[in-house]
Order: structure tokens, then C-alpha cells, then sequence
């Protein structure tokens, strides 16, 4: 049994910055992909970032790239969301997933929310402007 537990969203003004923080634990694997999505009030579940440690490789969605980074402790049962140059439309609730279909060597990393097993609750990230 995978357990994600998100951490670090609060209330931030235009142009501040943010780190949010996944946690995982159970038989999560250095194998699995992990990834960050969001949904923000009446829109559907976005994705914003996700990163695989074998064959290392990171994807980011348009809206957020060149502001946002994620990144992984040593031991990769920590992932990282470094969110800088935050927008008023970067408001949502922002949750941790983990796949350990697309963690694998050769794999690509996915950008679906049907394609990620593991999910976190989320924590809620608010932009003022």
C-alpha cells in the first residue's frame, strides 16, 4: 500500500514563491514516476509536472514552465514542488501522484489522471493578486 501525503500549500501573494512537499511511504519504489497535478474550483484535474529517477527525465506543462521545478530527495520517498513567480491562476488544490508503470527505464512519463495509481489528498494553494 503506496501513502502520499502533500504538505506546504498556503496563501501567497502575486509573484511569491512556494515549496510544496510529497511524502511517501509503503512500497513506493526509486522505480515509480511521481508527479503533480492540480484542480482549481469547476475546472477539471490538470497536470502540472512529474519526474522519473531511472533514466532521469522531467516534464512540465506549458502554463508552468521555467517557474515551477520538482525535484526528489536522496532517497526519492520525498518529492518537491519549487513554485516561483506564482500567478493568481496557479490557485487550485495541488495533489501528489505516483505511477510505477511510467517510472520504469525506458518509459515515458505520463500526463494523464487516469494513468497515475497512487494519489495524495492535496493541499490548497491560494495566489492573491
Amino acid at each position: 500500500q503506496v501513502e502520499l501525503v502533500e504538505s506546504g500549500g498556503g496563501l501567497v501573494q502575486a509573484g511569491g514563491s512556494l515549496r510544496l512537499s510529497c511524502a511517501a511511504s509503503g512500497h513506493i519504489f526509486v522505480s515509480y514516476a511521481m508527479g503533480w497535478f492540480r484542480q482549481a474550483p469547476g475546472k477539471e484535474r490538470e497536470f502540472v509536472t512529474a519526474v522519473k529517477w531511472r533514466r532521469y527525465d522531467t516534464y512540465y506543462a506549458d502554463s508552468v514552465k521555467g517557474r515551477f521545478t520538482i525535484s526528489g530527495d536522496n532517497a526519492k520517498t520525498t518529492v518537491y514542488l519549487q513554485m516561483n513567480s506564482l500567478k493568481p491562476e496557479d490557485t487550485a488544490v495541488y495533489y501528489c501522484a505516483a505511477d510505477p508503470d511510467s517510472g520504469r527505464y525506458y518509459a515515458t512519463l505520463k500526463t494523464g489522471t487516469n494513468e497515475y495509481e497512487y494519489w495524495g489528498r492535496g493541499t490548497q494553494v491560494t495566489v492573491s493578486s
